[in-house]
């Protein structure tokens, strides 16, 4: 599957932020789960647009990725529309992401904070280069977990 990246429209973000609904365990990742991430998504002023993007393919919506910048560290998260997720897509889709930002973005390395119960991602970010730093506690979504922190140098 080939994705093009542009900026998150605000229609967009309110479609991700609303109608994405995971499955199972998964709907720890549902935007509505954790308020305070729903509404800095939602709103664009808070969300700085310039900094998250949507993944189009075949017409439509099928990812989206937010990319925060410290120094020579880039911090991403990203996510693919449910229906997506388990499909075989995740590998491409994490590659497409970090070939884009090493396009647009000067860095060192990048860092992703995923939720250690998600072995699923952990696999692909893993087969993209990603490797184990650490594990954190983490609030999120109104609790605290166990989060992996995964790195990839330039």
């Amino acid at each position: 599957m080939i994705f093009e990246f542009q900026r998150l429209s605000q229609n967009n973000a309110l479609i991700i932020a609303n109608r994405w609904k995971y499955d199972g365990a998964y709907s720890f990742y549902d935007m509505t789960a954790d308020l305070e991430d729903y509404e800095e998504f939602i709103d664009e002023g808070l969300r700085n647009a310039n900094d998250h993007y949507q993944a189009m393919s075949n017409g439509g919506l099928a990812g989206f990725f937010c990319v925060v910048q410290d120094g020579p560290v880039i911090e991403i998260g990203l996510g693919l529309r449910p229906d997506l997720c388990g499909n075989g897509v995740g590998k491409g889709f994490v590659n497409q992401v970090v070939s884009f930002i090493g396009a647009h973005y000067q860095f060192d390395k990048l860092v992703m904070h995923v939720a250690a119960f998600n072995q699923r991602a952990v696999k692909v970010y893993r087969r993209c280069g990603f490797r184990d730093v650490k594990v954190i506690q983490q609030s999120s979504n109104g609790g605290v977990y166990e989060f992996l922190v995964m790195e990839k140098a330039r």
